[in-house]
């Protein structure tokens, strides 16, 4: 197939809308159920990317979850705990493939954000990943392949309507690419730069310390932020994505909106949330709201108000008190944190240590690189320049 024609465009006014292989050819993919659009295929085409890297780099299955152009999650085929499989509602105990257990993390990582997703996988989808997407809201995958099983599982979501696509694993785009905007065309090459642990040498703080587990989690940091909107930042703990701040016009705003994110993916993991009496049959998308607004100030109380809670709880929970929050938050340590430029003021290194910053892996070339440094050097963290930026527009 060398040219499929979509639905609409970004909004259904803009057609029409198709998509060709630039330079002609056939396209390097196939659809094999459903009818994804316009956005879908930036979702699809910016996800497969990432996780292909991400794979290519760590030697491990990798998955991302997407929302409009930009990873709401990425990860690592790594183990599930037993806690994992509470906070991400795995309802089984059986032992699960690593691509499924990748996919299980990304879209744990901000599942209030993951509604509705793209995802992506590195590896061929198998039974296991189909049967918890199953009972996720998502608009569609992208993976090399899937088994039978998989594929029969997966078509039976939105009433057989869930978008399925196959990506050749071979495909390589041209050096140039191109891009429309208001009649005029932009053209660069490629961003064919590698990211791997040769980035991580030049250590600038007095802190060197840099174990294996922190260097896997700078390289996931730096590639998800390649494919993220930027400006960028990216909180990375046990081999997943727990926060991505995403295309926010000032750096500290998105090492904010990133760390209130990976607050919220330990928050998770509170007993009382752990806890939560919920009833029978209230859905996933449900739980995850509900949870999103407990943790919340703002909506905690319109949450457990009367009337309310008895909606989704069995029994009223006992508000999770601000106090508490900050004592269970004080005690994570070890999370790493990458930006996609530099960090212009210490102010961003002060945030990402209230949510467990040990390592952190940036650009480096502000001309107040020597506060930024001190500030880590206060803290005792240890961090990166690569001298590379990541910016993605």
């Amino acid at each position: 197939m060398e040219k499929l024609e979509l639905k609409y465009g970004c909004n259904p006014n803009q057609k029409p809308a198709y998509l060709t292989r630039a330079g002609g050819g056939e396209l390097p993919f196939r659809v094999l159920n459903g009818r994804p659009g316009y956005i879908n295929f930036l979702d699809a085409l910016n996800a497969w990317q990432l996780v292909r890297e991400l794979r290519e780099a760590a030697g491990l299955p990798a998955a991302a979850s997407f929302k409009h152009v930009s990873p709401a999650g990425a990860a690592l085929g790594l183990p599930l705990t037993a806690e994992d499989r509470r906070a991400f509602f795995v309802e089984t105990d059986a032992p699960l493939s690593p691509v499924a257990c990748a996919y299980i993390r990304a879209r744990g990582a901000d599942r209030l954000c993951s509604y509705g997703d793209w995802a992506a996988l590195s590896d061929v989808c198998d039974a296991d990943t189909a049967r918890y997407l199953k009972d996720e809201v998502s608009d569609g995958i992208i993976a090399p392949d899937y088994t039978p099983e998989a594929l029969e599982i997966l078509k039976t979501k939105k009433k057989g309507n869930y978008n399925i696509i196959a990506m050749d694993p071979d495909y390589v785009p041209p050096q140039q690419e191109r891009k429309d905007v208001f009649g005029i065309t932009f053209e660069q090459g490629h961003n064919f730069c590698r990211i791997d642990e040769s980035l991580l040498t030049n250590i600038v703080t007095e802190n060197r310390d840099l174990p294996e587990t922190a260097r896997r989690d700078m390289i996931l940091a730096l590639i998800t932020l390649k494919y993220t909107q930027s400006n960028s930042v990216c909180y990375v703990y046990g081999g997943q994505t727990i926060g991505v701040g995403a295309g926010q016009q000032s750096r500290i705003h998105c090492t904010r909106l990133a760390g209130g994110k990976a607050d919220n993916f330990f928050l998770r993991r509170h007993p009382k949330v752990l806890a939560l009496p919920f009833r029978e049959g209230i859905r996933r998308p449900d739980r995850d709201n509900a949870i999103d607004c407990y943790l919340s100030e703002e909506e905690q109380d319109a949450l457990l108000a009367e009337g309310a809670w008895q909606r989704v709880f069995t029994q009223r929970p006992e508000p999770l008190t601000a106090a508490e929050k900050r004592e269970y938050l004080a005690k994570v340590t070890g999370v790493t944190v990458g930006s996609d430029a530099f960090f212009p003021f210490g102010d961003n290194v002060e945030r990402a240590r209230r949510s467990g910053a040990s390592y952190i892996v940036q650009p480096g070339g502000s001309i107040r690189d020597d506060n930024v440094i001190g500030t880590a050097n206060k803290y005792g963290i240890t961090m990166c320049f690569t001298g590379l930026r990541l910016f993605h527009h």
